[in-house]
């Protein structure tokens, strides 16, 4: 009777937020019968849990496919399908917060898991830098901006692969190929998504993202000289990388070895890049600095700068102005503004704290958040999201809105007051160590 028990499959939960868990399942559980995921659970993003991973993705041990429950209900799930291991498989979680899940894990009767990167690194035949980083919003997207324009100037074709984001229907989203902006609406992206991929249109890059990253590096090695990773929240990237560049945040010192799996990335990384130095002041910064050479000594670090700029700036000198900045960055990444509250600043305007016109579920981020500063998070997960932010922008009595998402709000919804766009953008501050060390890479691997 023992060793017939021994012989079933272990039953397993994966915790994730759409995106890692999925990845984790393909690389180490869709084709092994020695476990069985019974569900996956949902966290972090609205609207993500009730569906289903498909048949199709999930292959042929799961002719039904998976459901996805929300987090709260992990307990009742390990009890009720007799779940021996739990995979905690998403990233921006304190570590504190990370013990926390662990021992109620342990306490409903399971074991708790982490799985590493050689379990879930994809081997590339191009070579892959990846940009990561120890927290959302640490300046990512610049870094990865700065290196398609290096590849353009070369006349070489920017390949991005984007950490996941499918948050609508997972089957259509196994891979998505987007090279225009007609692409963004024809893969029916949230504002989320568009937030990661339209800059990168922008500046001239094929990007690629979807649920099967197996299927979306061989699709990108067959147009790539060289494959940028662009990391997600404070996640490990998904291929192996040649050059493993992570990006820290003097705005929030001390976050780089206290988050997962940030702190991963900082024991990991090639060169660290501290970012912002010119908005942290110089005791943070050598902090950060300080903690990346203690955790790493292997690593080179360098000090970069975030170039904040507003079209025709002094227009907005003394007017009532309504900052929009980046939803992730100032939600579940702890702070408080970012670049769009940095601009209304540096020009002089007046900035009208949104809270009081809040509308539906706008509301209930600002509860959820009580971090956020006078800024409105641009949240859009869904139609009914997206509605709720273009009646906030309607109802803040401004002059103008200071948009500081990576997109162009005026793309998506209707304001009566002007939106300027706020651009940001890396800045090398001693020599180009970041340029040397990407254009090194290219050489080193032939490429032009």
């Amino acid at each position: 009777m023992e060793r017939g028990r021994r012989s079933r499959p272990t039953r397993v939960v994966i915790m994730g937020a759409a995106g890692r868990d999925f990845h984790n399942f393909n690389c180490c559980f869709r084709d092994n019968p020695l476990f069985r995921v019974v569900a996956f659970t949902a966290a972090q993003i609205p609207s993500i849990s009730g569906r289903r991973y498909p048949p199709t993705l999930a292959g042929p041990l799961y002719p039904k496919g998976i459901s996805i429950y929300p987090e709260e209900r992990l307990p009742d799930l390990i009890r009720r399908h007799r779940v021996r291991q739990v995979v905690f498989a998403y990233s921006d979680i304190s570590h504190e917060q990370l013990m926390h899940t662990a021992s109620l894990v342990l306490a409903c009767g399971a074991d708790f898991r982490l799985m590493g990167p050689d379990a879930t690194m994809l081997a590339s035949r191009r070579p892959v830098v990846s940009v990561c980083a120890v927290r959302t919003g640490c300046g990512k997207s610049q870094v990865v901006r700065y290196f398609c324009d290096i590849l353009r100037e070369r006349g070489i074709l920017p390949v991005v692969v984007r950490h996941p984001m499918p948050y609508g229907d997972l089957a259509s989203q196994a891979v998505e190929r987007l090279a225009e902006p007609a692409d963004l609406d024809r893969f029916h992206c949230t504002i989320e998504e568009r937030e990661e991929y339209e800059h990168l249109l922008e500046h001239g890059a094929i990007v690629y993202a979807g649920v099967d990253y197996r299927r979306i590096l061989r699709r990108a090695e067959r147009e790539a000289q060289v494959i940028i990773w662009d990391g997600g929240n404070n996640d490990l990237p998904f291929f192996r990388p040649d050059l493993e560049i992570v990006v820290a945040d003097p705005l929030r010192p001390g976050h780089e070895t206290s988050w997962y799996p940030g702190e991963v990335n900082l024991r990991r990384a090639q060169l660290v890049v501290v970012n912002k130095v010119n908005a942290a002041g110089p005791a943070a910064v050598e902090m950060v600095e300080a903690a990346a050479k203690r955790v790493n000594s292997a690593a080179r670090v360098v000090r970069t700068a975030s170039l904040v700029t507003v079209p025709n700036g002094e227009r907005i000198r003394g007017k009532r102005v309504l900052v929009v900045e980046d939803g992730p960055s100032v939600t579940h990444g702890s702070l408080p503004s970012g670049a769009g509250l940095a601009a209304a600043r540096k020009h002089g305007a007046e900035v009208v704290d949104p809270r009081p016109w809040a509308q539906g579920s706008l509301a209930g981020v600002y509860a959820a958040f009580p971090h956020i500063g006078p800024v409105l998070p641009a949240m859009g997960y869904t139609p009914g999201q997206v509605a709720d932010l273009a009646a906030t922008i309607a109802a803040v009595p401004t002059d103008f809105v200071l948009a500081a998402t990576p997109i162009d709000l005026n793309r998506l919804l209707a304001s009566p007051q002007p939106i300027i766009r706020v651009s940001y953008a890396i800045g090398e501050i001693a020599g180009t160590p970041l340029k040397d060390a990407f254009c090194g890479l290219m050489e080193r691997s032939g490429g032009s």
